[in-house]
Formats: structure tokens, sequence, C-alpha cells
């Protein structure tokens, strides 16, 4: 067998894979600009919706928003069934316009409404483009590299991030958090390029059959453990993600807050949490697909699972309350949570290992997207919590309960280590 290094990847599998990767990286660059805007953008629209923009009504209605994003998210279910009968990359060109279009729709939102209007059809687009670029990558990548193709298209989300700063440090810092959601509207352009010569996985158009019913299939005998361990283990890592890594650029405006900063100091440090805490999931990124091939895909998410619930209870509830070097010792934490972070590559390299090209592409959409519904539930309580305790910390870091819970789980999940992607 020859080995990766010495297997070239063709023109339509180098192509294709930097379609995706861009889409994904675009699609974390969108999912984060909210993040960063969060503050400023409901200060601004709660009073013409008729509500104080307060401290606490900031936090509520940030975790409402949080929270209809995830059920946009969750509906992203509906791409899988699309692209198991009409193909991997016309799924794909369709997520990326429709995220594309409501996150620049939002720009120009008068009330607080209007953008959770947005927000929501925005996650369909969003939710939807992993699923498509992380299967195309699966199914036309060879054998002896698509784990590793699976690890470097993950780390696109998260470079994602490292845009979203760079746009809030140059852009969002000097004129406002609408000029932000405008440049959302980028990734339409990548549309172009997917459009020009990039043609179907081979596996798709060489598939013998389709399957009537993919979502049927996924919770007939054989497929129905592994779904409902996958939703559940993607469903830790939402808690993880959404309900606790997006509420970073806040709360480095708290403890800047508490120590005196000046609001512009503390929006340039939300930037460089946000760009420190996607370089620490990139690093996480490039070691996983190794990992998993040495011990094993269950115990590679384990280890990713003990970090993040390490590292979120270390930050938010223990650094994120000090009286001395708060801000310090919160960044260092972040570092460690942006490694933990890159467990949402497993599922890349995993999910598509567990399921055949009939129903791949709606297990993997329907297995990253159910979650998204309770992940939604999970993520408004913690804005309830904010609103509750008028802090960010206790709430957040009690979400580091959702991986121990996710531990216990890993045992249970197959295990496809050294076994070939399933025709």
């Amino acid at each position: 067998m020859a080995s990766q290094a010495t297997i070239r990847l063709n023109r339509n599998q180098v192509r294709g894979f930097w379609a995706a990767w861009g889409g994904w990286a675009l699609d974390g660059m969108d999912s984060f600009i909210y993040a960063l805007v969060l503050v400023p953008a409901l200060r601004e629209v709660l009073p013409k919706s008729g509500i104080p923009a307060t401290a606490g009504n900031v936090g509520f209605y940030g975790g409402l928003l949080f929270a209809l994003f995830l059920v946009g998210w969750g509906m992203a279910l509906v791409w899988g069934p699309i692209a198991d009968r009409f193909g991997r990359v016309r799924t794909l060109i369709l997520t990326i316009l429709c995220y594309s279009l409501f996150t620049f729709l939002a720009a120009f939102g008068q009330n607080v409404w209007q953008i959770a209007v947005c927000r929501l059809l925005a996650g369909v687009g969003i939710g939807g483009e992993w699923a498509m670029g992380g299967t195309f990558v699966a199914e036309e990548w060879p054998e002896e590299r698509r784990k590793m193709g699976a690890g470097l298209m993950h780390t696109g989300y998260y470079f994602g991030f490292f845009l979203a700063a760079l746009a809030n440090h140059f852009i969002g810092e000097k004129h406002g958090w609408r000029p932000m959601f405008a440049l959302g509207g980028a990734p339409a352009l990548l549309v172009g390029f997917i459009l020009y010569g990039v043609t179907e996985p081979s596996r798709w158009k060489a598939r013998t059959a389709e399957a009537p019913s993919p979502f049927a299939a996924l919770f007939g005998p054989l497929f129905r453990r592994r779904t409902l361990l996958n939703s559940a283990y993607v469903l830790v890592s939402i808690i993880g993600l959404w309900a606790g890594t997006v509420y970073v650029p806040a709360s480095v405006a708290e403890i800047g807050a508490r120590q005196g900063f000046s609001a512009v100091r503390s929006a340039g440090l939300s930037s460089y949490a946000t760009m420190l805490l996607s370089l620490g999931t990139i690093l996480g990124c490039l070691p996983l697909p190794w990992i998993a091939e040495w011990i094993g895909r269950r115990k590679t998410l384990a280890i990713y699972f003990l970090i993040m619930a390490a590292s979120i209870g270390s930050s938010f509830g223990l650094a994120f309350y000090l009286q001395r070097n708060a801000m310090a010792w919160f960044f260092a934490g972040l570092f460690f949570l942006g490694i933990g972070g890159a467990n949402f590559a497993m599922y890349t390299l995993w999910l598509p290992e567990q399921y055949p090209t009939t129903c791949r592409g709606s297990a993997f959409a329907f297995i990253t997207s159910v979650g998204r519904f309770a992940g939604a539930g999970f993520t408004f309580l913690v804005g309830a919590g904010v609103a509750h305790y008028h802090t960010i910390g206790i709430p957040v870091a009690m979400t580091a309960l959702a991986f121990l819970f996710g531990l216990l789980l890993v045992p249970f999940g197959l295990e496809t280590t050294g076994q070939p992607l399933p025709d």
C-alpha cells in the first residue's frame, strides 16, 4: 500500500477540499461574528424593541438569540436527504448561500426580533455546510488520506473564528456591529469557486441504489444504537461550545470592567481572546487524526472531553473570579479550552466511517443537527443563569458537567479504527 506521502490528490480532490474548508472557515466566521458583537448590538436594538438595555436583559436576550440560532442549526438536518438524493456539491452551494444571505441581512435589523429571524435562518445554512463538506472530503479523498483530510478540514471553522476576531479588531471596534454582519455576506463569493470545476464524489456517483427513506435507515436495527450514541456525543460537544465558548468575548468584557479596563481596551482583548481560542483549536485539530489512529476513536474523544471539562471549569469557575491577574489566568485557560474544542473534528473523521454512501449525508446532517434543539435549551438556560446570577462565570462553568456525562457514554460507541469507509 502506498504511503500517505506518495498518494497525490487529483484536481477535483484538491479544489473540493479547499471549497469545503473555505466554506467551513467562513461558516465559523459568520457563527462567531454574533458572539463578538453581542453586547453592542443588543444595547442598540433592545431599546428600539421597547426593552431596557440592562446587563440582565442583554444576558437574557443574548441567550435567547443563541438558542434560536441553534434551533436553526437543528433544522439543518433537512439538507441530508437533499445531499443523498441530488449530490454533495449542489447542496453545499445552497447551504453557503443560505447562511451568507441571512447573516448579511442581520446588518439591517432594527429590533431584536428581526435579528432573531436572521440568526434562525442563518443557522439553517451553517448547520448544513459542515455535514456536506465533511461528507464530500470523506468520500472523495483516497482512503489513506481521508482521515488526515477530516482533521485538516475542521481547522477551517476555527480559522474562521480568527478571521472574525481580525474583522472585529479592524472593523467592529471602529465602525460598529452592523458592518460586521454585512461582512458575513462574503461567503457567497465562495459559491463561484465551487461552481467552477468541482464535481460530485465518484463514490456518490457510483452508488448502486438510493435509500427510499435515509432517515428511516438511521433508526433501523443496524444503525439505531450508533445513531443515538453519536447524537448524544455531539450534544455534549454543542453544550460546551455554544453554551460556553461563545461567551468568551462577553466574559472578557466583564473581567475587564471589574478590573477597571476601558471599553476600548476590553474590546481589543476580546479580539485577542478569540484569536487565542481559535489558535488552540487549530493546534488541537492537527494531531487528532494521528491520535485516533494510534489509540482509537473512543479513547481520543474521551481525552478531548476531559480537556474540555477541566478547562471550562477552571477558566469560568476559578480564573474568572480571581481578584488578581484574572485576565491573565483566564487567557491561559482559553488556550486549553481551544485545544479541547477540537473534539468536533472527531465527528468529521468518525461519523462517515459508520454509515454507507446511500445514507451517509443524512446521517451526518441528522447527528450534527438534531442535538442543536436540546443545545438550544441549554444555551437558553445559560443565558437565564447569567440574568439570575448577574455574572457569566458560574452558569458557564456548570456546562463542564456535560462532558463528564459524555465520558460515561464514550465506551459504548462503535470503534472503527482500521476499517475502510463503507460503500
